[in-house]
């Protein structure tokens, strides 16, 4: 099977890494359903030429998206981030109660909530209706869709135009690319602001980050290939922002080409980091798969050995990372005995694959367990912090990437 870039359509030759068949990594499992849980190829690669990292298209976004266990609130550093986004944006662009601000991918209003607080009108646009539930709770104004050309054009034809649009992480999560983004020019005023916030590729692959691959992350982003994905339908990049979520993040200020937006430091700056890094070059690509086998190996060497001298190991985080890890590792109950989070539409369930059943935090404190292995490396500091007990009986804190790190 001919496999064909979903931006610019040239057949993809290039493997960035094979993870094998796993689970849908949001797909939690209820207790007693009979096992293996269904399984899809995972194979990132790569378009020579345009440069977008992918994976196929295993799974419908409808089979994903629609009834969605991610919440976004549950991460206090996150909606730290948010709120400080919101005022700073709010701030930039003169906002109040003549602006309207409109996110793609609202989730349960995590972000639009600081907005509303300003009394700067939203409008969410979310797929989950029962996240998009959880966001009219908190009084941000949510519409149940998938965000495309048919939306926008259904909500230019109701008067909405946006003077700033958001799209947090949600980018990467769309099969079709080009509908996506051929919505934003609809819906964006003349002067209006586009943001955009993304992991790194240049973070994914310098950090060995490839457990941020999974199925639902269709697409893995370079400015490089954002800058050729704007312009293909009338949009342009005008500053770039680095941010610290996500393992690394850029965030992408754009608008309509004509727009007198003028260019920002940033966007130099961001452009030379990835040429000086090859990312317009195979080059760049080609090594990473190795450096994913030796994080395997390293990590399930250290598994096995806590397992050999009789240490109990326990996870934290049910995240989709962690499930990519588990899943790529081969790691279950046998290696590690749970794994605890916070949020309770997680709990009572088991991770898909490895069958890790899911718990309340307070488990840890009940059980002790000499090693808990932080899933979502992402928000390291922040979980040890809200943990501090866990030294009390010589617990560490394990984790696997970009290498083995026993804290």
């Amino acid at each position: 099977m001919t496999h064909r870039c979903r931006f610019c359509a040239a057949p993809l030759s290039r493997v960035l890494v094979d993870l094998g068949h796993t689970p849908l990594a949001n797909s939690y499992v209820a207790p007693g359903t009979p096992a293996p849980d269904p399984a899809y190829e995972l194979c990132a690669r790569v378009c020579d030429a345009c440069f977008l990292v992918q994976v196929a298209d295993a799974v419908p976004a409808e089979a994903i998206f629609s009834d969605y266990a991610y919440f976004s609130s549950f991460s206090t550093g996150w909606l730290r981030h948010c709120e400080a986004y919101a005022g700073a944006m709010a701030q930039r662009l003169g906002l109040g109660p003549a602006s309207r601000v409109v996110e793609i991918a609202s989730n349960d209003g995590y972000l639009l909530q600081y907005f509303v607080q300003r009394g700067i009108p939203v409008l969410g646009i979310e797929p989950a209706a029962n996240v998009a539930e959880a966001a009219r709770a908190r009084g941000v104004a949510t519409e149940v869709a998938f965000f495309g050309r048919a939306t926008a054009e259904r909500l230019r034809g109701q008067g909405i135009a946006a003077d700033l649009m958001a799209s947090n992480n949600v980018l990467a999560h769309v099969p079709d690319i080009n509908d996506f983004v051929a919505g934003v020019p609809l819906l964006l005023k003349p002067e209006g602001v586009w943001t955009i916030e993304f992991p790194h590729l240049l973070n994914l692959i310098e950090l060995v980050q490839f457990d941020t691959i999974y199925h639902e992350h269709y697409s893995y982003l370079s400015l490089l290939f954002v800058e050729r994905l704007l312009a293909a339908h009338g949009l342009r990049a005008f500053e770039v922002e680095t941010q610290p979520t996500h393992g690394g993040s850029l965030r992408v200020f754009a608008c309509h080409a004509g727009a007198g937006h003028a260019d920002g430091p940033g966007l130099a700056a961001v452009r030379a980091r990835e040429a000086a890094a090859g990312l317009d070059g195979p080059a760049a690509y080609d090594d990473f798969g190795p450096r994913v086998e030796r994080v395997r190996e390293d990590f399930l060497a250290f598994l096995r050995d806590a397992k050999s001298r009789g240490k109990a190991v326990a996870a934290y985080g049910a995240a989709a990372k962690g499930n990519t890890l588990l899943n790529y590792c081969g790691v279950g109950t046998d290696l590690i005995a749970y794994v605890v989070d916070r949020n309770p539409a997680k709990q009572g369930r088991l991770l898909p694959g490895s069958r890790l059943p899911i718990h309340d935090p307070a488990k840890l404190y009940e059980t002790r367990p000499d090693y808990i292995v932080i899933l979502p490396w992402n928000i390291r500091e922040e979980v040890m912090e809200q943990n501090l007990g866990i030294r009390e009986w010589g617990g560490r804190w394990v984790t696997a990437i970009p290498g083995l790190d026993i804290a």
